[in-house]
């Protein structure tokens, strides 16, 4: 019961790496997902402003596990335009997939084993 007491007060990645380093036995899958969302514009801004803008969101889902509980932290890696060029595209990534590394050397620093996956 104390592993759930403990599971359920965090709510960020530091919160396991943390746990991890004073003994507790952490497990941790991570699934990676880009999402498509409207950014609504408020009106009066400029004149040839559209209404919506299209975005898209990298993010991560760490999957954590301790025992039976689970908790899944989401984090934001990166936030674009849908009609930025292939290059800005690429740019973008690269940055979302560097800033994946240094939380995954975070994680393993703290002997919290993972398989590591990219955008």
């Amino acid at each position: 019961m104390a592993e759930a007491n403990e599971i359920r007060d965090c709510g960020r990645i530091e919160d396991f790496i943390d746990l991890s380093k004073r003994g507790k036995e952490v497990s941790l899958t991570v699934e990676l997902k880009k999402h498509r969302v409207t950014q609504r514009v408020p009106p009066g801004i400029t004149e040839d402003m559209k209404d919506n803008v299209e975005m898209y969101l990298l993010t991560g889902n760490y999957v954590f596990k301790m025992g039976k509980d689970m908790k899944i932290v989401s984090k934001v890696y990166m936030l674009g335009s849908s009609e930025e060029s292939p290059e800005a595209l690429k740019v973008n990534t690269s940055i979302a997939n560097a800033r994946l590394k240094m939380d995954y050397q975070r994680l393993k620093d703290a002997k919290i084993t993972f398989e590591e996956k990219y955008f």
